[in-house]
């Protein structure tokens, strides 16, 4: 396991401490909520009883073979815990999050979860948002008018392709990628982008997150709010 992998492990191990039986608990999604998963998945097998919200068929095609128990986030009015990863977050533990193109379910499950975990290698700390892009999913037929506004607005919109092909949501959206640079003002940006017609969700997860572990090659290093 390299280093970058170990980070993560060690990571979602601290982070499945939370989990407890009868929670019910958001499943993220990404190379990082993997391994909190896979480690949910043992738990379970020691007598773990949690009902779970995957927030990706990546996410619940891996619970569902851990014997995960799984509802919809219709089912319930709120989500007792959630462990999720992040491409990036800054020190007010503002995140962007969506390079796995989840961000849309990601963003409902943290919307009505008590309390959001969020797990990450040493490398997506940054001093401000924006070293990754912003992924914007936008309705197919706006990608376009989506794409010119937000260059309107300072930024630069690559379409996101996979194999040729424009990615695909679970929900069967497209996903343009948003760069504008270092953010100084996130709340403005996000506020900008959700009133572009045709944006079904921004990738700017903000005063969201309550916990964000990270791992290290030194161990492990928590930040709170």
């Amino acid at each position: 396991m390299n280093n970058i992998k170990e980070e993560k492990f060690l990571a979602a191990k601290e982070a499945v401490k939370h989990v407890e039986t009868g929670q019910v608990v958001g499943l993220g999604t990404g190379s990082t909520a993997y391994f909190a998963i896979a480690e949910i998945g043992e738990m379970i097998k020691s007598g773990l009883r949690i009902k779970a919200i995957p927030t990706s068929s990546q996410t619940e095609d891996q619970a569902r073979s851990l014997g995960i128990e799984l509802v919809s986030v219709d089912d319930v009015d709120a989500i007792d815990l959630t462990i999720d990863g992040t491409d990036e977050f800054d020190d007010n533990l503002n995140l962007i999050k969506g390079g796995g193109g989840a961000l849309l379910k990601e963003k409902m499950v943290a919307r009505i979860t008590k309390k959001q975990v969020i797990i990450a290698d040493s490398s997506k700390k940054v001093d401000v948002l924006g070293v990754f892009m912003i992924p914007v999913e936008v309705l197919p037929f706006t990608v376009n008018y989506v794409q010119r506004r937000i260059s309107e607005l300072g930024g630069a919109g690559n379409i996101r392709m996979k194999e040729g092909k424009h990615f695909l949501t679970d929900e069967e959206n497209y996903i343009i990628d948003a760069d504008f640079g270092e953010i100084e003002d996130p709340y403005d940006i996000s506020d900008k982008l959700n009133n572009i017609e045709g944006v079904v969700c921004n990738g700017l997860f903000l005063d969201l997150a309550d916990v964000v572990i990270m791992g290290t090659e030194d161990g492990i290093v928590t930040f709170e709010k």
